[in-house]
């Protein structure tokens, strides 16, 4: 089967919340036309009216960058990255300021950063995995395309003109896919445009990427539940304790996936072999502040082995905390963690 969901679940609205200032009252909105998951907003505000406008001015915000992102559908007068994978190969695509700098962030640092983990570039064989995931009848790419589309992953093939804002395929079979980063990314810019018009106590979840959006009224953390990737039982792991500007992300095998002959072939991909990545059964990051990076370094947790994984996350101990969840039950973190077992 093919399951089609939340990129990471994490427990919001389950846990228990501090009360709030009595002159405050907690609203929840929730949209699906974002991203191909579910995004839930909740937090406090003085009136549902201010609610109502500062939800909706942040849902507007989603829709524009979930159309700038889109690389299956093209919007009128739009260049968005549909239309980047369509055109790039033949001639430079002029493209806004604000989708040239996620790209330049998102094809150059963040792929150096990750050693080339998670890699934006590398469409041809990610489109091949969605292809299959999506069939009527999954099952996996043949190897011979996997090797063949790995041929065409270079980023420094992909090049970016930062005086013009264009964006040129060298090779012409490359294509981009930036879903290992978009959601997080998206969340992050979002909740602080929603800040900067005065929405100062939220929780943003984009498809399991949660962003804070200030503290509670009373100035108490966010505590938010790291999900069991094997089953019920617990149904949360451990929880975390987060407070404006911080983001919980978690990668896992157990949510966008599809099982052929009794094997289960998940959507996070490998770039070394160009098959589902088996190191862990799930990843949790917790970013203080995130500025974006927070899907990218879980992705990449997830798709480097251990020894790579935890080098990563130490390297980074002073922004970054990680747990690791092996297919056995065990449980790793690094120093940088603050998670505690959830009760």
């Amino acid at each position: 089967m093919t399951r089609r969901g939340l990129a990471a679940v994490l427990a919001i609205g389950l846990l228990p919340l501090t009360a709030c200032a009595p002159q405050q009252k907690m609203y929840t909105a929730t949209w699906f036309d974002v991203f191909d998951t579910v995004t839930t907003v909740q937090g406090y505000a003085a009136s549902e009216q201010e609610w109502n406008e500062q939800a909706d001015a942040l849902h507007a915000d989603l829709l524009h960058l979930h159309e700038q992102l889109d690389i299956y559908n093209a919007y009128d007068g739009a260049t968005n990255l549909y239309t980047v994978n369509r055109c790039a190969a033949d001639a430079p695509v002029q493209v806004e300021p604000e989708l040239f700098d996620f790209l330049q962030w998102a094809c150059k640092d963040v792929y150096t950063a990750t050693h080339g983990a998670v890699n934006p570039a590398a469409g041809a064989v990610l489109r091949l995995w969605h292809n299959a995931r999506e069939s009527d009848s999954p099952a996996p790419p043949a190897q011979a395309a996997i090797d063949e589309a790995l041929q065409h992953c270079d980023a420094d093939n992909l090049l970016l003109d930062a005086e013009h804002h264009t964006v040129y395929f060298a090779d012409a079979a490359m294509q981009l896919d930036v879903g290992a980063v978009a959601k997080g990314y998206a969340a992050v810019q979002v909740g602080r445009k929603a800040a900067q018009r005065g929405l100062d106590s939220a929780l943003l979840n984009v498809g399991g990427n949660v962003y804070i959006i200030g503290d509670k009224p009373d100035g108490s953390a966010w505590r938010v539940g790291v999900e069991n990737p094997w089953g019920d039982s617990p149904q949360y792991l451990q929880t975390v304790e987060l407070h404006k500007g911080d983001s919980l992300i978690v990668s896992g095998d157990y949510q966008r996936y599809f099982t052929y002959n009794g094997v289960r072939y998940a959507h996070l991909i490998d770039l070394t072999t160009g098959w589902p990545a088996t190191y862990y059964s799930s990843t949790a990051v917790y970013t203080h502040p995130d500025t974006g990076w927070g899907d990218a370094w879980s992705t990449a947790l997830f798709c480097l082995p251990t020894e790579q994984s935890e080098a990563l996350a130490e390297q980074h101990a002073d922004t970054m905390g990680a747990l690791w969840m092996y297919a056995d039950g065990t449980l790793r973190q690094s120093s940088g963690w603050t998670g505690k077992n959830a009760r």
